[in-house]
């Protein structure tokens, strides 16, 4: 992969210099796991960051005899990061949703590229409060209809991670549990939404080609009191 792709592929890496780039591509080590493969596992302790180059994963989390999906992540964003930080065991599982291609680099060297390249480590920083916000934002719609939540949810994995199509903006199918835990309401709360959305035309799931199309957005952005 070339520099300026792989810069224009993470914006983690925006701000880096060219020889930073240079470096983490002579590093980084390249795998592929099929859909449903663990990928990185609860209580391991963290030896590297991981990029997504292609594909969705999520982070869940084993709560009793239960688990729970905390994010769902896709091509071009990064996990593992918090277990280098602060040098502890993993707090989360990370699972393949799709089959996915990740780039991985090591914890020491990464750790030691941030120290050496200051304008990553901003970056870095920038996108780690990006993300507190984000989970802030999740927690003022708790007590939101089950509607504005799993809105708010396909947006965002929309606008993050969308690609677009001729029917809208393209994303993952993702599983209904999982849209249900991340948007914070119940299975059988998102089996009837995501229903009620298809049916008025405003997404359309395409199960053959594991896709679901975001065709009206901007109804979408409404439910989700964004406008």
């Amino acid at each position: 992969m070339q520099t300026a792709a792989f810069s224009e592929l993470f914006p983690l890496f925006n701000a880096a210099s060219p020889e930073t780039i240079e470096w983490l591509l002579s590093i980084a080590v390249e795998h592929e796991y099929p859909a449903d493969r663990a990928v990185l596992m609860e209580d391991a302790w963290g030896n590297a960051v991981y990029f997504v180059e292609s594909g969705w994963v999520k982070v869940r989390r084993h709560v009793g005899e239960d688990v729970v999906t905390l994010a769902i992540l896709g091509q071009g964003d990064f996990f593992g990061e918090m277990a280098i930080l602060d040098e502890s065991p993993r707090s989360t599982d990370v699972i393949a949703l799709s089959p996915v291609k990740l780039l991985s680099i090591s914890a020491q060297r990464f750790i030691q590229t941030l120290f050496k390249d200051s304008q990553l480590h901003h970056r870095m920083l920038q996108l780690m409060v990006r993300r507190l916000r984000q989970t802030n934002f999740r927690f003022q719609l708790r007590q939101q209809p089950p509607a504005i939540k799993l809105a708010n949810t396909l947006i965002s994995l929309g606008e993050n991670y969308g690609r677009p199509s001729e029917l809208g903006t393209e994303i993952f199918n993702i599983p209904l549990k999982d849209l249900a835990d991340v948007s914070d309401i119940t299975l059988d709360e998102a089996t009837k939404i995501m229903e009620k959305l298809h049916s008025k035309g405003w997404i359309k799931i395409d199960p053959y080609k594991q896709a679901i199309h975001l065709i009206n957005l901007r109804q979408l952005t409404h439910l989700a009191g964004r406008i």
